[in-house]
């Protein structure tokens, strides 16, 4: 006897959440074009404000530390006020910072604006992901979560484009840094009018509102019955105990070995890439998209294998072939372009399975009261890493030399193959509910 079907976990892949996954995908857009777009100006900034290894590290590590604080903080009181609440008011923000960028007369202004403008960043990622999560059917859920970190790549070859076209302008650098908020002017006016997560709204025993929405979005037959929700108070404590700790452990080591090497190569890519002597100026950045397009390439298979493969098996393979991507760039600094950019393809195409998983294995490892909470921790510990080793990396190719940090972040990618083989779990195949319950997750 089959089961019968459920009005949100059979659902159609209908306008509403066409409309609802672009729009999503703007907190990852963002992200990329102001992480990458930095190191753009960065090229004219840093002569202009004399700026020397500690504060290129401080700058490149500042907007990291935001994403810390926004995560852990505007994960949990997602949980606790709603996701509709903060889904356009937090790009606000975003824009007044970005603006504000143009005007810095100090590296210490820049690298407080770069902070705040993180906590922006990383406050959407648990607000965007869990309502997204919560509205996905079980078919697409993969596809859209996953789909949403090509965006990144998407705003991060932006960035590097926009660079490129302004690196000869006079204080190009200002129109580098401010462009950021005409996207998310746009994110917010896309954005305004999406309705409260039907699942956050009855597990909050607001169950007419919770009908409400169901109406709206699935039709007036539509009601609460398969929303599977447990009516209960958001505890942040609960991502620590239990199954759940052992999960939030894996979440944030995963993400963070995967991050730490992909934020410090997209941060300082142009410098790095002309120590491996890959061109200068102009054309290191030429050589920077190039590497950002490889990164959104590898997105395409990984979608298409999250679900055939399975989420375990895609991770535990991809991290094997990032490890030895990156591998190469350490032993053979010195090799060929032709290996150096093998070295960097291999790396970069085995990043799409980790790439689509950092918002489809907390989304799904975790239930709606904690939904939210477990994503701003997992970016949140993923951050620390990433914001430590933006910051060491200048002094690291300053002390050690190209070579060793590149085995450097060998270690750290081997470290996320571990974790992954010793800690994830298959949840392909399971409903929203079946994935986040402890009892009813499927190890293989």
């Amino acid at each position: 006897m089959s089961k019968p079907k459920s009005v949100i976990e059979d659902c159609a892949f209908t306008p509403f959440l066409k409309k609802l996954t672009l729009y999503c995908s703007g907190g990852p857009f963002l992200d990329g074009y102001i992480l990458v777009i930095i190191g753009a100006a960065l090229v004219q900034l840093g002569p202009q404000l004399k700026l020397d290894a500690y504060w290129s590290g401080m700058i490149g590590a500042s907007s990291l530390a935001g994403l810390f604080i926004g995560g852990a903080v505007f994960g949990y009181l997602t949980d606790i006020i709603g996701r509709k609440t903060m889904y356009t008011l937090d790009l606000l923000a975003l824009v007044i910072g970005s603006i504000a960028q143009m005007f810095v007369t100090t590296p210490m202004e820049l690298v407080i604006l770069r902070f705040l403008i993180g906590v922006a960043v990383g406050a959407d990622y648990p607000i965007a992901t869990s309502l997204l999560a919560e509205f996905a059917p079980q078919k697409y859920r993969g596809f859209m979560l996953g789909g949403l970190i090509a965006m990144w790549y998407v705003g991060a070859t932006a960035a590097d484009i926009v660079g490129y076209l302004l690196l000869d302008v006079e204080n190009g650098w200002k129109w580098m840094l401010g462009s950021a908020a005409i996207p998310a002017i746009i994110l917010i006016i896309g954005r305004w009018g999406t309705p409260e997560s039907p699942r956050w709204l009855l597990s909050k025993n607001r169950v007419e509102e919770a009908r409400a929405v169901m109406k709206r979005v699935y039709g007036p037959e539509a009601d609460i019955d398969d929303c599977e929700v447990e009516i209960g108070k958001t505890r942040f404590g609960k991502i620590f105990e239990g199954g759940y700790f052992k999960r939030i452990i894996f979440v944030g080591a995963f993400w963070m070995c995967q991050i730490v090497p992909l934020f410090a190569i997209y941060t300082f890519g142009p410098v790095i890439l002309e120590m491996f002597g890959l061109g200068h100026g102009k054309e290191a950045m030429l050589g920077d998209i190039v590497l950002s397009a490889m990164f959104l390439i590898g997105i395409g298979p990984a979608l298409y294998w999250v679900n055939s493969m399975g989420r375990r098996p895609l991770i535990i393979w991809s991290f094997v072939f990032m490890t030895l991507g990156m591998l190469i760039l350490g032993v053979f600094p010195n090799a060929s372009p032709w290996v150096i950019m093998a070295g960097f393809s291999i790396y970069a195409l085995a990043s799409g399975g980790p790439n689509i998983l950092e918002w489809i294995y907390p989304n799904e490892l975790f239930p709606t009261d904690i939904r939210a909470t477990a994503v701003g921790m997992g970016t949140a510990l993923s951050r620390i890493g990433a914001c430590v080793g933006t910051y060491l990396l200048p002094n690291w190719l300053q002390t050690y030399g190209l070579g060793p940090t590149m085995l450097i972040m060998t270690a750290i990618t081997f470290v996320g193959l571990i974790a992954c083989i010793t800690l994830a779990e298959e949840t392909g195949g399971l409903s929203l509910a079946q994935a986040g319950s402890v009892s009813k997750s499927v190890n293989q």
